[in-house]
């Protein structure tokens, strides 16, 4: 999973209903900063972490390929690859980390404890270092540091397919 193609959208579900088929959905998402609406097509290809059931009312961390093409209709809809629920003041971010638990972009380092659950997608324990892969990682305060320092809650490798 190539995490630079990859946006992220922070916000509220507002509405859920059936897509262009019964095996999709159409989800909208208001933006945290309560200025736009996002919709986005959630298929049996998209990954919702932890198999949570969405629904309305639920904070939601959505991201989409950049790369893909995208209707220019308003609101603007985009198919959702990966879906996660989010606490409040929790954060979540999908990137490259290096041997050093750095993020390829320089903006975040992990500063990992024992109490870390690290794990794979599909929820089972990753019985390697996470280094030089591309994580997941679930976080609440992070440092004015550059790079942001933070000590994940969370931590979930996104194997390759073999």
């Amino acid at each position: 999973m190539d995490s630079s193609v990859y946006q992220k959208v922070i916000g509220t579900i507002e509405n859920i209903r059936r897509g262009t088929s019964c095996c999709t959905l159409l989800v909208s998402v208001r933006e945290e900063n309560g200025q736009e609406e996002i919709q986005f097509v959630v298929s049996g290809d998209t990954l919702v972490i932890d198999n949570v059931r969405l629904r309305r009312g639920m904070r939601v961390a959505a991201f989409y390929d950049t790369t893909l093409p995208a209707p220019a209709i308003f609101p603007p809809q985009y198919q959702a690859e990966l879906i996660t629920s989010l606490r409040r003041n929790q954060n979540v971010d999908l990137k490259f980390f290096d041997s050093s638990l750095t993020s390829e972009d320089n903006s975040l380092r992990l500063n990992l404890t024992p109490l870390t659950n690290i794990e794979t997608a599909n929820g089972q324990r990753f019985l390697c270092t996470p280094e030089n892969e591309t994580l997941l990682v679930y976080y609440t305060i992070a440092t004015f540091s550059i790079p942001a320092q933070v000590t994940p809650q969370k931590v979930i490798v996104m194997c390759p397919k073999e």
